[in-house]
């Protein structure tokens, strides 16, 4: 199952919404899970399924079904979600299968289906995406996707396709190049997106990135639309990274709009803490998110907690809004998670506004304890 990821972005705005920052909780907190799950899959040939069911204020219950196949060279993926219906069952909506097939040491190829059901009840494929990624031995890689979509008629398309290069010098710097090309007017396919990622290996434990998108002028050429330069340091289980993002002013002059700061401590004892606080135009602190993980024998717990800016007095500062608590328990050779999200209102009370439970079985053993005198491990962007 893929992790789930945020994408890029470089016009940044206040988040003035809870729903918002609870669901950028859910992902993190997803992702640090998903990421330990990663951590100990096993080779060869491994199967497991997860039901996740969530019940959200004013929103209609859902259920999501996963399950992992792994035969040989060949891994197999779906996910398939469905929305509670008029008389009490669930009715699915949409579907998606990840077929990943390695075809040799350096090439892995990627098919992405998704499908959906229509008024009759029949599922129908409307998307396709196919990835081919090529690794060389010296570290360079290639990987072109192209999308294609089904019309009215259910005829297939091509809608986008991206070509991404990445090269790795000997000095330690690594660049990506990504266009995207979108279909035209002309059913063609033409630039529509560029971005130049440089990361650079400046120190023993420092990482920086430097990232520009770029996007059509209108005149038929590229136009910088944003920059976003981030700093990696770590230290031990510590790690921060300052990130601080750009866009042109009305005379193409660059801005900076955002700025975030993210510290990540570990204890000796395996308690992992991380806080992540965003400011608006570089000074103005608009919003903090604290996360405390904690591993025991049984399984892990996560709690997060979201403190916004009150837009109606800013001088007051952050205060809380909401927290999101993240329950995982080790059950046999799978797990069981549960998430609860809660928002505060105006008297300080809290209120839940959605339940998510999930039953796995694929195989989490509890992670091992840190050990104190290991060495530092290395800077990873």
């Amino acid at each position: 199952m893929p992790c789930p990821t945020l994408p890029a972005r470089f016009v940044p705005s206040r988040i003035p919404l809870l729903a918002n920052s609870l669901l950028s909780a859910a992902l993190c907190l997803a992702t640090a899970v998903c990421a330990h799950a990663q951590g100990g899959s096993q080779t060869g040939d491994e199967s497991w399924t997860s039901t996740r069911e969530n019940s959200a204020l004013n929103i209609n219950p859902s259920r999501t079904t996963e399950s992992h196949s792994k035969s040989g060279n060949r891994t197999v993926d779906k996910q398939r979600v469905e929305a509670l219906s008029p008389n009490g069952g669930y009715q699915p909506l949409s579907e998606t299968e990840t077929e990943t097939i390695q075809v040799n040491d350096t090439t892995t190829r990627t098919v992405v289906r998704t499908y959906q059901w229509n008024a009759n009840g029949q599922r129908t494929l409307t998307r396709v995406s196919e990835e081919d990624a090529r690794t060389a031995a010296n570290g360079n890689a290639h990987v072109e996707r192209k999308i294609s979509a089904a019309d009215v008629n259910g005829s297939f398309q091509v809608i986008q396709r991206e070509v991404a290069d990445t090269k790795k010098s000997g000095s330690g710097v690594e660049e990506t190049k990504t266009t995207i090309y979108k279909r035209d007017n002309n059913g063609g396919l033409s630039p529509a997106a560029q971005t130049q990622e440089i990361k650079t290996q400046a120190g023993e434990n420092k990482i920086d990135v430097k990232r520009t998108t770029l996007g059509p002028d209108g005149n038929g050429s590229m136009k910088v639309s944003g920059v976003s330069e981030s700093t990696i340091n770590s230290d031990g289980n510590n790690r921060t990274t300052e990130e601080r993002v750009s866009t042109p002013d009305l005379d193409g002059r660059l801005q900076e709009n955002l700025r975030t700061v993210s510290k990540e401590v570990q204890s000796p004892a395996g308690e992992k803490r991380s806080t992540v606080e965003s400011y608006d135009g570089g000074t103005q602190l608009s919003q903090r998110v604290t996360t405390v993980q904690k591993n025991g024998p049984g399984g892990e717990v996560s709690e997060e907690q979201v403190e916004q800016l009150n837009l109606g007095n800013p001088s007051d500062g952050t205060k809380v809004t909401g927290r999101t608590k993240y329950v995982v328990k080790y059950a046999g050779p799978g797990t069981q998670h549960s998430r609860t999200n809660e928002i505060r209102d105006a008297n300080g009370n809290y209120h839940v506004v959605s339940v998510e439970t999930q039953k796995s079985t694929q195989p989490l053993a509890p992670p091992a304890p840190p050990k104190s005198d290991a060495p530092p491990p290395p800077v990873k962007p």
